[in-house]
């Protein structure tokens, strides 16, 4: 399997070769030459298997420059019981994610059961044991630069503790997130734990880790790599648990499933466009987003337009907080036929502060031949969701989770099971919860008191030299 760049202009490279970076070397984000194909047999031989089986025989079709016995250890000390119980004991956390049936036709896909209780973790937790192997077999070291809205830094942070070899410098937007997010984030005392507060939007931390791997030289001397959604092993190990949910919820597999996912950065549901690409039957593939609405907006017009930071909205679903969406070149790369140059035009505009519009165009045309829908909520959405979950399915859900369910009632079809997947545990959000339900949500033992733990965090304007500074500064620690 090898990787080219949506931008067109770098040299085809091996999974162990873009693992431990983020963007390529022409600025553009990696995708194999041609998705893999599983055939209904295929899919039909993977019926029953555990999650760790399920994602070796994913993952293997990515990642073939793993030796398939090194590669079978790595996911299956990641995907086990202990590390997915969320603190908790119970039967359930064997299943890793959990399909919870809250009415005929209408499920939820658990994918908070991991160390911090959000979705990120199914993917980070191996993306860890990726690096330590990869890193092991040169000697090297690595720094990691990420920005997150909400959730990717604690599980980076997390997989990532202790880890020989890595240091984590995470930037996320300072005063923007719940304080059960900050505290998981800002309590950590690794040494190999760098957390950077910047002064503005999420937008505004993404924009400087871009620059930053943009800095080719930069990015070579400090062996700078990314955790962010635009690290390709990353999203391939998020569409592991759409072949999962979708194997739980069908009993032949010539039935299609559709899936709603909350979305902000377009990572998540990438995954489920990269799943579909390969083969399983998806019907469709249901877009939320919050008040941040660049997406939908996208789907229902043609027109992807990113707002500047002025414009974005601080919500009560802030890990969607997002109005610049990374992982949306991969699907427009694929919309575009895979036209390099078009791609590169496009994101011209994009990258200089402007739009662009497809509507009217045969490419917009061909959006219903990849299956994406859209729709949009808000906070008394939001807060009248969880109400409803609450009250007629006697499960309490999260802001985020709450956005997703809200567009599946609107968006599915009566014939197909519509699969919402969860964000985090709502106990991430209290404040939210306390306000739609008028108590707070159920906290893991394990997390009682995590406001209350010694914080450690730097706070900084956005400005790139600053954190070219802190990662310099930082080094062999």
């Amino acid at each position: 399997m090898r990787y080219i760049s949506t931008r067109g202009q770098a040299a085809p490279r091996s999974f162990l070769e873009i693992l431990l970076g983020g963007l390529m070397e022409d600025g553009g984000l990696a995708l194999p030459e041609a998705y893999p194909q599983f055939s209904i047999d295929e899919l039909e031989g993977l019926r029953g298997a555990s999650y760790a089986e399920l994602a070796f025989a994913v993952l293997s079709r990515f990642a073939d420059d793993i030796p398939a016995e090194d590669l079978r250890a790595i996911v299956g000390r990641t995907y086990t019981a202990e590390v997915y119980c969320n603190g908790r004991e119970t039967s359930r956390s064997a299943e890793i994610t959990p399909l919870r049936t809250l009415e005929p036709g209408l499920h939820l896909l658990e994918l908070s059961n991991g160390p911090t209780l959000a979705f990120k973790d199914m993917a980070m937790q191996l993306l860890g044991n990726l690096f330590e192997y990869a890193l092991a077999k040169t000697g090297a070291s690595l720094n990691i630069l990420g920005a997150t809205s909400g959730d990717t830094g604690s599980a980076a942070e997390y997989a990532m503790r202790g880890k020989k070899g890595v240091s984590v410098y995470m930037l996320s937007p300072w005063g923007k997130m719940s304080p059960f997010q900050r505290a998981q984030m800002y309590s950590l005392q690794d040494a190999n734990i760098h957390n950077i507060a910047v002064r503005g939007m999420f937008d505004d931390a993404q924009d400087i880790v871009k620059a930053v791997s943009n800095d080719l030289e930069f990015k070579r001397r400090h062996a700078i790599g990314t955790v962010n959604s635009i690290n390709w092993a990353r999203v391939c190990a998020q569409v592991v648990y759409y072949f999962k949910a979708y194997f739980a919820a069908t009993t032949r597999s010539d039935e299609r499933v559709s899936f709603a996912v909350p979305s902000g950065n377009f990572g998540n549901i990438c995954a489920g466009h990269i799943a579909r690409q390969m083969g399983l039957p998806i019907a469709k593939l249901v877009l939320a987003t919050n008040e941040n609405d660049v997406l939908d907006e996208f789907f229902r017009t043609g027109l992807y337009r990113p707002r500047k930071t002025a414009e974005t909205h601080a919500t009560s679903s802030p890990s969607m907080d997002i109005s610049k969406a990374s992982n949306f070149e991969r699907f427009v790369f694929d919309l575009v036929g895979r036209d390099a140059g078009v791609l590169r035009g496009l994101w011209q505009q994009v990258d200089s502060g402007g739009a662009f519009d497809l509507a009217g165009t045969t490419y917009f045309a061909r959006i219903g031949n990849f299956g994406f829908e859209s729709g949009r909520s808000t906070h008394a959405d939001r807060l009248a969701t969880i109400r409803l979950a609450d009250a007629k399915y006697g499960v309490t859900i999260d802001p985020h989770t709450a956005d997703g369910l809200k567009v599946a009632l609107e968006k599915r079809d009566a014939e197909v099971p519509m699969i919402v997947l969860e964000t985090a545990l709502p106990a991430k959000f209290e404040e939210t919860i306390e306000e739609a339900l008028g108590r707070a949500p159920e906290r893991p033992a394990a997390y009682a008191d995590i406001e209350s733990l010694p914080q450690a965090v730097e706070v900084i304007d956005a400005d790139v030299a600053v954190v070219r500074g802190l990662i310099e500064a930082g080094e062999g620690l």
